[in-house]
């Protein structure tokens, strides 16, 4: 591994949407500078993750499918590479520990592009929850009128799921980080469709007390684009971010006392690529291994007992 220094080498291993928007974003900023790309649909680009491995690189970012990460990240960091991963990071909680696992023993940054973590109403939420008293319940929904538009996510040996594992892990995601990652006591969940689920409803209760319902589809008829709502509720208040006239990227972020509505965040704000940038910037920084993505197996955790593989 090439020695970190101001502007990081990195590669990017598969450039479909996603991918290149991630390219696109750290490539604005210039804090990372954009050494090889490695997609055998690309002219011009390497086309495997051997070839890239070959390269000088300081760390690459992962956007393939589901069931292609852990082979592929495991193999950057047995070189001491950083990686940047697309979610969810692995098939199932074992999968993903031991890619955390050995990001630890290679001391080198790992991380996972939970984005909406990273848009300023789900900041400025995470500010708001611990001042509103015991957080008694939560409710998530994630509903797309859409479905994804290749054939891998509908084959659960190379995605992991349906839903669930495409939206639904944003969701868990978003209920755990906000709250501090408390235990988990109890799932309970309802999946519909096939081959994977295009519907699912989980009920998670929480070591504190806290009950949270968590729902997510594809092509649902919700009469918008999309629908994307975290509504948390505690004794001394309420506060959520919701997304605006079935915007994919446009949130607001409220507070409520009784039947007064305070606003904390609106657009507009560039959140897409913020993930995948703020590891650059942090890879920059010469940041190493970071245990908070210890989090990333308990996000995965609830998403195996959300399809019934554990507990």
């Amino acid at each position: 591994m090439s020695a970190v220094a101001t502007r990081p080498r990195l590669g990017f291993l598969g450039v479909g949407w996603i991918g290149r928007s991630r390219l696109e974003a750290i490539e604005r900023t210039g804090v990372a500078e954009v050494a090889a790309i490695a997609d055998p649909a690309l002219d011009g680009a390497l086309e495997t993750l051997d070839e890239l491995l070959e390269q000088e690189l300081d760390g690459i970012v992962i956007a393939t499918p589901t069931a292609l990460h852990e082979q592929q990240a495991l193999a950057a960091l047995d070189r001491g590479l950083a990686v940047f991963c697309q979610k969810p990071l692995a098939l199932d909680t074992t999968g993903a520990a031991r890619i955390v696992e050995a990001a630890r023993r290679a001391d080198v940054l790992l991380g996972v592009d939970l984005s909406y973590r990273f848009t300023a109403a789900a900041a400025r939420l995470r500010e708001t929850i611990p001042h509103l008293g015991e957080i008694f319940a939560a409710d998530l929904v994630f509903h797309n009128a859409y479905g994804p538009d290749k054939a891998w996510f509908y084959d659960a040996d190379l995605s992991g799921g349906g839903c669930v594992a495409d939206l639904g892990i944003h969701l868990v995601d978003l209920a755990l980080w906000l709250l501090g990652f408390p235990e988990v006591e109890s799932v309970e969940a309802r999946l519909h469709g096939g081959p994977v689920e295009d519907h699912a409803v989980a009920q998670l209760e929480f070591a504190t007390g806290a009950v949270v319902r968590v729902a997510c589809s594809w092509r649902l008829h919700a009469g918008r684009d999309c629908v994307l709502e975290a509504s948390f509720f505690g004794t001394d208040g309420g506060a959520a971010l919701r997304n605006v006239d079935g915007s994919f990227y446009d949130f607001v972020a409220e507070r409520y006392d009784g039947t007064t509505t305070r606003v904390l965040a609106e657009p507009p704000d560039d959140w897409s690529g913020r993930a995948a940038v703020e590891w650059a910037q942090r890879l920059a920084c010469g940041q190493r291994f970071d245990p908070a993505a210890a989090e990333l197996v308990a996000v995965h955790g609830v998403l195996d007992r959300i399809y019934g593989r554990s507990g």
